[in-house]
């Protein structure tokens, strides 16, 4: 049976297992030449094929409920559950999401695409559903492991004794120690069922024996462990009440399925370790030192080098100025949540190995580590995404704002993203930076700007948030060269004259703005627009000349419910009094979820090109600047309002 003409799960226990290999070949090459062509995550979905295979051979979805954690592993699971013949549009607009999906298909469960959350889903579902005829699964990576929320899971489901199947991925091989022949042969018989019915009994026998509680603290669960062969992994997980299988070749189907078998018949939770090969079938990615290949562009999938022509990214320059400055400082210490090379810190993770910390899927330790760190005289810099530092709100607020230690969050990624969808879009950093009363919060306009604010931002004291968008960085030279900083430079850059209407333009959604008071030029209206670049403390004087004009828009990449725009329309009302300031207009993300999409096409959608925002200023001041003393609130589809 060809992979096209699978359209339902069911159809995978018809075939042998000759046929069943020469489908994972095929879904291999169709991952390969889906994700060559439009990017995406292709050596963890190299690295389950087999995996998905067996859990849909062995298991009844969407009856049964299998939950994939982190979702960018579900590529088999979508085209096993029909829909092979749309996979040329994964993660394009309007296409197939690039994780599960509820709208695609009754068997996705869970569209969050962050990491460490499945345990908690399984366990909830299990407690909902309450059903004996339906088994829940959660497939969860071992980087995910790394993630507190999981450990918080686990325990709870061996505590309350759900009987729910938790399927490790080890494809990072944590564990790989354990795989000889001893351990494999070892995982055989704890599947038998007379393993499990001989320890039972021994239990019963033990509990009998005179003494028994303090004999079996001293020497029965040493015996039982040497009987088992227990790894380190399955004396965590069965001491906090969960059931070990494994570890198992997760590319022996045979093997698999019957490990499955074995567990699905289990009343009891239980995880099942299996060991795959990330990249697995194709050399460029399973010889991928730097795991260039977990989450790529389009590339020739012949060599697997990247098509795109190189280009001068935010990150590249964020990477190349943190790494100068921290070899020149020792005491700079740069922090990740497992993501060193996407957040550009490989480069000083070679130098300077000491001065980097890989906390794994942590990025609330990484965030009171880095307090840690600042209080004993550090200057801790954490490279995150702008959608991960949102699960570190509450650390960022008390541990770091709180006790006004000096952490540095690098935020990468900020603003509309693309094609990873609504759960990757980096739109709440400044909303949320902005609640934290001493937070200075930089948002560079073009690359030397980026470089100079690094700088600024390791001198400063207090907690200070720099956000950068994602791709290539908009260069000094597109924005007119305006004046470069210095060192502790917290200024505005106004970058062009104009008496109608007053544009505060916040990091890389200057250029938009200079491009709309162009074309507001040609329709008449004469447009001064400023580089706001850093948002928190805002610079007095382009406050002072915006409550003096007749109309100010402020404009970000990042929601506008309570985001930068919000925060300068405050300061002028506070600087001129409610009743005394211009009309305001805030423009930015609007306050929904936003589907994938190239970031252009995204951001024009929303009206923060250059065109839209001039439409918008028009709309706005053909309408209602000929009654600027009215009390009227201005509104906008995407933009929150403010008074008077």
């Amino acid at each position: 049976m060809r992979l096209a003409e699978i359209t339902s799960p069911d159809q995978l226990r018809t075939l042998d297992r000759d046929a069943l290999v020469v489908l994972a070949d095929e879904i291999r090459e169709a991952i390969i030449t889906a994700v060559a062509q439009v990017g995406g995550h292709l050596g963890s979905n190299l690295g389950v094929v087999e995996l998905t295979l067996a859990l849909h051979r062995v298991f009844e979805s969407p009856t049964d409920r299998i939950v994939w954690d982190t979702g960018h592993q579900a590529y088999v699971h979508k085209m096993v559950t029909g829909r092979s013949s749309q996979f040329a549009t994964l993660r394009q607009q309007d296409g197939l999401s690039g994780y599960p999906a509820r709208k695609e298909s009754a068997h996705d469960i869970v569209e969050n695409s962050h990491a460490s959350t499945a345990l908690s889903w399984v366990a909830g579902l299990q407690v909902g559903h309450n059903d004996a005829n339906r088994r829940i699964i959660g497939v969860i990576g071992d980087g995910a492991l790394t993630g507190g929320m999981a450990y918080e899971a686990l325990n709870n489901i061996g505590h309350h004794e759900l009987p729910v199947i938790i399927v490790l991925n080890d494809n990072g091989r944590s564990y790989a120690e354990t795989v000889s022949c001893l351990s494999q042969r070892v995982a055989e018989i704890r599947t038998d069922p007379r393993f499990r019915q001989m320890r039972d009994q021994f239990d019963r026998v033990v509990a009998r024996v005179p003494f028994a509680e303090r004999f079996t603290e001293a020497g029965i669960d040493a015996l039982k462990t040497v009987v088992s062969d227990a790894p380190a992994l399955q004396s965590f997980v069965e001491a906090l009440g969960v059931r070990y299988l494994g570890p198992f070749d997760g590319h022996d189907m045979a093997q698999l399925e019957t490990a499955f078998g074995y567990a699905k018949r289990l009343k009891s939770p239980v995880l099942v370790h299996v060991l795959t090969e990330k990249g697995k079938g194709y050399k460029p990615a399973e010889e991928d030192p730097e795991k260039r290949l977990h989450d790529t562009s389009a590339f020739d999938p012949t060599t697997g080098q990247a098509l795109k022509p190189a280009v001068t990214s935010w990150t590249s320059i964020f990477s190349q100025t943190l790494t100068a400055r921290a070899c020149e400082q020792p005491d700079i210490i740069a922090l990740t949540a497992a993501m060193p090379g996407s957040t550009g810190l490989l480069a000083l993770a070679k130098q300077r190995p000491q001065q980097v910390f890989d906390v794994g899927i942590a990025e609330q330790h990484a965030t009171t580590m880095a307090a840690g760190l600042a209080h004993a005289g550090k200057t801790p810099v954490f490279a995150v995404y702008s959608t991960f530092l949102a699960r570190a709100f509450d650390q960022a607020n008390f541990d770091v704002g709180l006790h006004n230690e000096h952490v540095v969050f690098a935020v990468d990624r900020a603003g509309i993203t693309g094609d990873d969808g609504p759960s990757h879009h980096g739109v709440l950093d400044m909303a949320l930076a902005l609640r934290i009363p001493n937070m200075t919060v930089l948002a560079p306009s073009h690359d030397h700007d980026l470089a100079a604010m690094l700088d600024t931002a390791l001198a400063l004291d207090g907690p200070v948030l720099l956000r950068f968008a994602k791709g290539a960085a908009t260069t000094a030279e597109a924005l007119g060269s305006p004046a470069m900083r210095h060192t502790g430079d917290l200024s505005a850059r106004r970058l062009r004259d104009g008496s109608d209407v007053t544009l505060l333009a916040v990091g890389d959604r200057v250029k938009a703005a200079l491009d709309a008071a162009e074309l507001l030029h040609q329709s008449g209206i004469e447009a001064c627009v400023y580089d706001v670049g850093c948002v928190r403390p805002a610079d007095q004087t382009m406050l002072a000349n915006a409550a003096t004009s007749p109309f100010v828009v402020t404009i970000e990449n990042g929601v506008v419910s309570g985001g930068a725009g919000a925060h300068l329309c405050d300061a002028i009302n506070e600087l001129c009094g409610v009743r005394h300031a211009p009309p305001m207009l805030r423009l930015g993300v609007p306050s929904t979820y936003l589907p994938q999409g190239k970031p252009a096409s995204i951001l024009t959608s929303i009206g923060l090109d250059g065109p839209g925002i001039a439409a918008r200023i028009v709309a706005e001041l053909s309408e209602d600047l000929t009654n600027r003393d009215s009390e009227a609130m201005i509104t906008g589809a995407s933009s929150d309002a403010t008074t008077k």
